[in-house]
């Protein structure tokens, strides 16, 4: 099972939780009105008596001022924070008020549910502490006056409907967070893609590259002694040289493919061969050497000091006309250093526009395509003109 399947497994099974917490919080919600209704026939039953005058008019203001609280502070949005606090602080002052104006009524009741819309208005952290402590209180007064066994049913009621908000609300968060996460996963493999695309264009580009570029050197020199002697001796020589590179090059493609499905990489072993490659094919000497204690690196790393050598070359063999070429690869502390620079005879060289353009941060897609293989490794790639012609360095981290 994958991340992102498990990431809405989980998703799915805290929605189902949420609608069953939903619906007992609905249940809780309809005993609202019938827990009113017993308060309102408690009050009205208890000594003294609500009436219209003097001290009964302040008790009758009291014992209806509760219910419209409660009533409105149900009904109205939380985005309405104002209103709400308007009234919890109404159902407060009015439980108050019926505690001390009629000691053997509802007020302690009042007082508790009072007290835990108050706590509503808490910040998360505080809650807890406040309702210890008023519960505490609250339960201490209605025992001394002897209220205690009802108000205690009550208070479980009430916390047992707070509890089903709570919980509600940390539902949602996590659900907020999981959905976060699944997207946070679907940008990553977009990532991921979009990463495969690059390495499939770089893989495609260097393969290609090398190969063609030399295949249309060779049809070129051939078509050009053809025009000038059709009976010319070295026409098969270079003939045979095209097809030797078509043929390596249709192989080249298919390691490729077969490297992005995960076979076996090509890597430092086969620089020696890249080197024996360039020499027989473009007559220029190109010389491989080994310096250090040879370390096992990682199959990207290989694949990069294969395809920037291999790069490297096919620019020399487009871009200038050496005398020689070298290849030295050095296993240091700390790194694994190639070099490949190209040598026109002892006088200075003249680059051609491409190559000079190749040495800029600008340069075409070899050189972008090159840096962003030592980049992703944590390297850094430098392709700089010399005093008698050009030389490319990796650097990679080991």
């Amino acid at each position: 099972m994958t991340v992102d399947s498990t990431t809405s497994l989980v998703l799915g099974r805290l929605r189902q939780v949420r609608g069953h917490h939903d619906a007992v919080v609905r249940c809780l919600t309809l005993l609202a009105p019938l827990l009113l209704v017993i308060f309102l026939v408690y009050a009205f039953a208890a000594e003294p008596r609500p009436g219209l005058t003097g001290r009964s008019l302040g008790l009758t203001v009291a014992v209806l001022a509760f219910p419209v609280a409660v009533l409105g502070r149900d009904l109205t949005s939380t985005r309405l924070r104002g209103a709400q606090i308007g009234f919890v602080a109404m159902a407060l002052a009015s439980s108050a008020a019926l505690t001390w104006l009629q000691p053997t009524g509802p007020g302690d009741a009042a007082m508790l549910v009072s007290v835990l819309f108050l706590a509503g208005l808490l910040p998360r952290t505080a809650v807890a502490p406040f309702l210890v402590v008023a519960f505490v209180t609250i339960e201490t007064i209605a025992w001394l006056t002897g209220q205690g066994a009802a108000l205690t049913v009550l208070a479980g009621l009430y916390g047992l409907l707070l509890l089903a908000f709570r919980l509600n609300e940390v539902n949602k968060e996590a659900e907020n967070l999981l959905a976060e996460l699944r997207r946070s996963q679907e940008a990553q493999a977009r990532a991921a893609g979009l990463s495969e695309r690059q390495r499939l264009a770089r893989e495609m580009h260097d393969v290609l590259a090398h190969s063609l570029s030399g295949l249309l050197l060779q049809l070129e020199g051939a078509r050009m002694l053809a025009v000038d002697n059709p009976r010319d001796p070295r026409l098969p020589q270079i003939i045979e040289r095209a097809h030797h590179l078509g043929r390596s090059g249709l192989a080249e493609a298919r390691q490729a493919i077969g490297a992005l499905r995960g076979d076996e990489l090509p890597g430092p072993e086969r620089l020696a061969g890249l080197a024996e490659a360039f020499e027989r094919d473009r007559a220029v000497p190109c010389r491989f050497t080994v310096s250090g204690r040879a370390r096992e690196l990682g199959s990207e790393a290989q694949l990069a000091l294969y395809r920037v050598a291999q790069e490297a070359l096919t620019n020399i063999a487009k871009h200038a006309a050496p005398d020689r070429v070298e290849l030295h690869l050095t296993y240091e502390l700390g790194q694994t250093r190639l070099v490949v620079e190209d040598f026109a005879g002892d006088g200075p060289a003249t680059p051609t526009v491409g190559r000079t353009a190749m040495a800029g941060a600008t340069g075409g897609y070899g050189l972008a395509g090159m840096r962003e293989r030592a980049e992703l490794l944590g390297g850094r790639l430098a392709a700089t003109t010399t005093g008698s012609g050009f030389r490319v360095e990796l650097g990679l981290p080991t």
